[in-house]
């Protein structure tokens, strides 16, 4: 760890995320490409003539700094003059390249689109296509395109609070429009240029279809195909949920936990060449080149081809024979591929596939060693689980934050599939091989789907033991860095325990706790009102404390399941339920007023009210304002879209603010 601080490229990858973060979410780079590149010029120009040490150590990291805030900007399509957005009208004609497919919603097919002509003008710019499903229809391909006649429009924030950020996940892929077409309203050109993605994707797909030919059940080939080429669209909500909570969901995406055993088991494989001369460098070679090839073979999605760069480079430096040359390889890579795509930080899967594998180096060997096993049996599985909690060390603060669930039995469900999970994957690599070649033996076929029907059997078992899985957990974005700050410090004390480190240890843990009495005692103070939105349902919330009391009018509370849930674990409240009977209300001694579909607001006492429209009232709002002069005006999802343009309208003519949460999203007024 300390040879680790002291290599330089450790220091430019922090320096380099940094730029990367202050450009993504400060932009303080607005500039065109000439001052842009005239910088650059002046860093290398004045590094070349530095020579004093610390000097330009210096420099290099805020030169490093730049190439971060630089390689956001270049990678950013908004920035060329070309953009499709600076060209696109409400009669447009659109050429688009399909990029991606991506996993269907419940009424539309959904693709990741090149915008490369507007109104005959080329272009560039990625792009969010919805075409409404049609179970007569075939998907479109990768490099095919079509022309569109349609309008893009803006992706939608979050209409409550902590529920997930699409629009912000989309733009870290670089998309920020999108567009929607009827099943009929596209006409399709034929293939573009192919690239080598839209290459591997016919690959793939002559590899599912060859699959397909065969006796397996559809809960097999589904695994199957996620198992050995990256394909996860077609698998089940049930299935998906059963690896999750087992805690296993991470083999169901080829990323580096498949690519580490491949690696693995091609050095065995190809050990036999480090005993001729040269014999290492022809093995390292030939291992790349296999990995690539599973890369290709994979689709070539940005997860696979990040693992597969990630392993290269530590394939490449286990032929200088050190360990610590794993953590120098790690950082490298991660280096390496910021450079050529800072979005890539944003990516959950990036981030926990680098953190598990820097978990399994530096904590893997400590964990092993707490334990002495004689029998050689006990101890392969000891190791073999020693790597699975290292990993899940390094990624549990992350996991927690995101998905706010710990499976209690991952420990088990690992210890079972991980070390017949490179079997399985070899098997199924020949049973591809021979299902191509059309000579795959009816018995193999039966018996790989036997052993694919057996791990699925297992997972959903692990997955039923509820009492095992622990839900709704909250972890605040202090508490996650708390949290890495502790295991920091607490990896490098087991490392060497000196006291200075013990110290550093315990000043890591007094700041987790400090974190977490701070957000208690904050949490205690917060007292809020809020008006969610939900569509065709009234939905509104009093918090004190760490309670929140919600008043409703649904039949089902399943039904609120997507807007209470996000907020009760974001905020880390206890919920309880009401029906609405009253229409009035009081928060802070400020009166609310609720008017439904009765319309009754002729009350006492109610001047300078909160007003709430739900069900679309049949009132003239001009008289109703006048009579209780409201200090704004609150629409919810609950009412009709017709109704809630014309009481804008009536209350801008009447200097009144108005709110309609399917636009700003929940209403909340704190103490």
């Amino acid at each position: 760890m300390r040879k680790l601080l002291r290599f330089l490229p450790f220091h430019f990858c922090v320096f380099l995320i940094f730029g990367i973060y202050v450009q993504l979410y400060l932009e303080i780079w607005r500039f065109d490409f000439y001052i842009f590149f005239s910088i650059h010029f002046l860093f290398l120009l004045i590094l070349g003539l530095v020579h004093h040490k610390k000097i330009r150590t210096f420099l290099t990291f805020g030169y490093f700094f730049f190439v971060g805030i630089s390689s956001v900007f270049i990678n950013d399509d908004a920035n060329y003059s070309n953009y499709f957005d600076r060209f696109s009208n409400n009669d447009s004609r659109v050429v688009l390249k399909v990029d991606k497919v991506l996993k269907p919603s419940s009424f539309h097919q959904k693709y990741q689109v090149k915008v490369i002509e507007v109104d005959h003008q080329k272009t560039r710019g990625l792009a969010l296509l919805n075409i409404a499903k049609d179970s007569f229809q075939k998907t479109l391909k990768v490099d095919e395109l079509i022309l569109v006649n349609s309008t893009f429009s803006e992706i939608n924030s979050p209409l409550n609070p902590h529920q997930f950020d699409y629009q912000k996940y989309l733009k870290n892929q670089g998309i920020r429009q999108q567009i929607f077409i009827g099943k009929s309203d596209f006409l399709r050109l034929g293939f573009g240029s192919r690239t080598l993605k839209g290459w591997a994707e016919q690959f793939r797909n002559f590899v599912q279809f060859s699959l397909n030919t065969h006796d397996f059940k559809v809960d097999e080939i589904v695994v199957m195909n996620a198992l050995l080429l990256g394909e996860r669209k077609e698998i089940s909500k049930e299935l998906l949920t059963d690896y999750s909570n087992a805690g296993a969901i991470h083999i169901l995406a080829v990323s580096g936990l498949h690519v580490g055993i491949i690696l693995i088991l091609l050095v065995k494989i190809f050990s036999f060449l480090t005993y001729f001369k040269n014999g290492k460098i022809v093995q390292t070679i030939l291992i790349l080149i296999i990995l690539w090839m599973f890369a290709f073979i994979a689709g070539l999605s940005a997860s696979v081809v990040r693992a597969v760069t990630m392993f290269s480079f530590l394939a490449i430096g286990q032929q200088f024979g050190s360990k610590r040359i794993n953590l120098f390889s790690l950082f490298s890579s991660l280096f390496i591929l910021l450079i050529f795509n800072p979005l890539f930080l944003f990516d959950f899967g990036f981030q926990l596939s680098y953190l598990a594998v820097l978990g399994i180096i530096t904590m893997q060997q400590k964990v092993y060693h707490f334990f002495r096993f004689k029998s050689k049996i006990i101890d392969f599985f000891w190791q073999i689980s020693s790597v699975s909690i290292a990993a899940q060390i390094g990624v549990l603060p992350l996991s927690l934050y995101y998905f706010h669930q710990f499976p209690g039995l991952f420990f088990l469900s690992n210890m079972v599939i991980i070390p017949v999970l490179g079997f399985v994957l070899m098997m199924g690599i020949v049973v591809s091989f021979l299902s191509i070649c059309k000579i795959l033996p009816p018995f193999l076929a039966d018996l790989y789907g036997f052993i694919i029907s057996l791990m699925n059997g297992f997972v959903n078992w692990i997955s039923n033991q509820e009492a095992f899985l622990w839900k709704d957990i909250s972890l605040s974005f202090w508490l996650l860095l708390a949290s890495y700050v502790l295991i920091f410090f607490g990896v490098r004390f087991l490392q060497n325990t000196s006291t200075k480190k013990m110290l550093l240890f315990l000043g890591s843990i007094v700041v987790l706790q400090s974190v977490i009495l701070f957000e208690k005692f904050e949490k205690h103070q917060t007292k809020e009102f809020i008006v969610f939105h939900k569509t065709k349902q009234a939905v509104i919330g009093f918090r004190n404390s760490n309670t929140i009391e919600i008043h409703h009018n649904v039949d089902s509370l399943q039904q609120l399941n997507s807007v209470i849930n996000p907020y009760k674990i974001g905020e880390n409240v206890e919920v309880s339920f009401k029906k609405m009977i009253s229409n009035v209300y009081m928060f802070e001694n400020q009166p609310i007023l609720i008017i439904d579909s009765l319309g009754v607001y002729q009350l006492e006492n109610l001047k300078n009210s909160v007003v709430i429209l739900q069900n679309s009232p049949k009132i003239n709002l001009e008289r109703m304002i006048t009579a209780i002069q409201p200090k704004i005006i609150i629409a919810d999802g609950s009412n009709f879209k017709s109704y809630i343009n014309r009481w804008k309208i009536t209350s801008q003519k009447m200097k009144i603010p108005f709110y309609y949460t399917g636009e700003k999203g929940a209403f909340r007024m704190k103490n």
